[in-house]
C-alpha cells in the first residue's frame, strides 16, 4: 500500500519532468500523509496541468463525505469493477510526483523503511481523481494512489506496493481520450526487480508532525537497537478519519 511519501525534487525539475504549464514553487516535503493536499498532474483541455488535490478519494455519488471511509489507495486488480473507481480509471487518470515512499515491515514491531529509486530520480505514482460536488455547490478535488501486489524484494516489506509510472509512459497513463482504459491498464504492474532500493529509518516518521530531511536518513545501528528494545504499545484500532475531515492541515506546501 502507500500511506506516506516524499517529495524532495526541486519544483522546476518536476515541472520539466512532468511537462505541466504552471510554475508552482514549494519546499520539499518528507512526510506527506492522507487528508493533506497533494500535487497532481492531470490532462485538462488537452494539456498537462498541475493541481492540488486532497489525498482521500470521494466518489461523485457520495452524499455526505463525513460518513464515508477514507480511500487513499485503489487496488489495481479491481479498479475497473469497483463502483468508486470504475469511471475514474477511464476518465480521470492522473500522476502524483514523488521521490519515494515509506513502508512498515509486517513483523510484530512494525519498522519503517524509506523506498526510493536506485538512481535517485523522481517518478510518478499512478493515481485516480474525482471531483466531489456538495449540495450547496461546494467542490472538492480528491485523489487515490493505485496499488498492486508486490513482487520480489519489495514483497519482503509489504504485500502491496504503489504503481509507479516511468517518464516514458506518462503520456500513455494520462491520455483518457479513448473509450476504454486497456492501454493504461497494462501499466498497472509492480516495479521491476532492482529498480527501487530501501533502508530502515527512524520511527519519528510515525508522527505526521515530523517533516524534515532526517526522516529519510538510514537509521544507525544504535538507534535501531534502542527502538527495538522499547516496549510494544498495543492500542485499540482507530477508525480512519472521514474523507471530509481536514485535521487542521490546510495546505501541503
Amino acid at each position: 500500500m502507500c500511506g506516506r511519501f516524499v517529495i524532495t525534487s526541486a519544483p522546476e525539475a518536476l515541472r520539466r519532468l512532468f511537462g505541466y504549464l504552471e510554475q508552482p514553487n514549494f519546499p520539499p516535503r518528507y512526510n506527506v500523509a492522507p487528508t493533506q493536499p497533494l500535487p497532481v498532474v492531470i490532462i485538462e483541455n488537452g494539456t498537462r496541468q498541475f493541481r492540488l488535490m486532497r489525498w482521500g478519494f470521494i466518489p461523485a455519488w457520495v452524499k455526505d463525505p463525513r460518513g464515508f471511509a477514507l480511500l487513499i489507495n485503489a487496488r489495481a486488480e479491481t479498479v475497473t469493477e469497483k463502483p468508486a473507481f470504475k469511471n475514474a480509471i477511464r476518465r480521470r487518470r492522473c500522476l502524483i510526483p514523488a521521490d519515494g515512499w515509506y513502508e512498515w515491515s509486517q513483523s510484530e514491531r512494525k519498522r519503517p523503511y524509506f523506498i526510493h529509486r536506485r538512481d535517485g530520480q523522481p517518478f510518478g505514482f499512478a493515481a485516480l481523481a474525482e471531483t466531489w460536488s456538495g449540495p450547496n455547490g461546494e467542490e472538492l478535488d480528491t485523489v487515490a494512489i493505485v496499488t498492486v501486489a508486490a513482487a520480489a524484494g519489495l514483497a519482503t516489506l509489504h504485500p502491496r506496493v504503489p504503481v509507479t509510472i516511468a517518464s516514458d509512459d506518462f503520456g500513455r497513463w494520462l491520455d483518457c481520450a479513448g473509450e476504454d482504459a486497456v492501454d493504461a491498464l497494462a501499466l498497472l504492474a509492480p516495479p521491476a526487480e532492482g529498480e527501487f532500493v530501501w533502508h530502515e529509518v527512524s520511527a519519528r516518521v510515525n508522527r505526521t508532525a515530523n517533516d524534515d530531511a532526517r526522516l529519510i536518513l538510514p537509521i544507525s545501528v544504535e538507534e535501531a537497537e534502542a527502538e527495538r528494545e522499547k516496549p510494544v504499545k498495543v492500542s485499540p484500532r482507530k477508525r480512519v478519519a472521514a474523507a471530509s475531515r481536514d485535521d487542521g492541515q490546510g495546505s501541503l506546501f
